[in-house]
């Protein structure tokens, strides 16, 4: 069994008001066909729109703000669930005044070097 503490992942950005937390990925089970992410957003940061062959869900945990999912753009809030297919663009903004946290699953895995190449470390 594997158990990550998000206080114990790896703590990605790219100094745009977003910390990934790498809970799951190919850095430290190879042969997975998933990536999990906890992401923190800060109030007022927007994740850059941006697309990508995996499938991936937002699980929102806390806070709110506005997806957009293609031409769709929608209020999300704690509870929430959103899915994303395959090769859409899609971006996240915190539009309330404390942080927003989601989980990302996403399937299959990004491969760890893609993982390295979008994030400063």
């Amino acid at each position: 069994m594997k158990v990550v503490n998000k206080s114990d992942a790896p703590a990605l950005t790219r100094n745009d008001g977003l910390v990934s937390h790498i809970l799951h990925s190919q850095h430290e089970v190879s042969e997975t066909d998933l990536t999990i992410t906890w992401v923190d957003v800060e109030p007022g940061a927007r994740q850059v729109r941006h697309e990508h062959d995996p499938e991936q869900v937002y699980v929102i945990l806390s806070g709110t703000g506005v997806m957009a999912v293609g031409d769709d753009e929608r209020t999300v809030a704690a509870g929430d669930l959103v899915h994303i297919p395959s090769n859409t663009e899609h971006s996240l903004e915190n539009t309330g005044d404390r942080p927003l946290e989601y989980v990302s699953a996403a399937t299959p895995a990004f491969p760890a070097a893609e993982v390295d190449e979008f994030y400063d470390q």
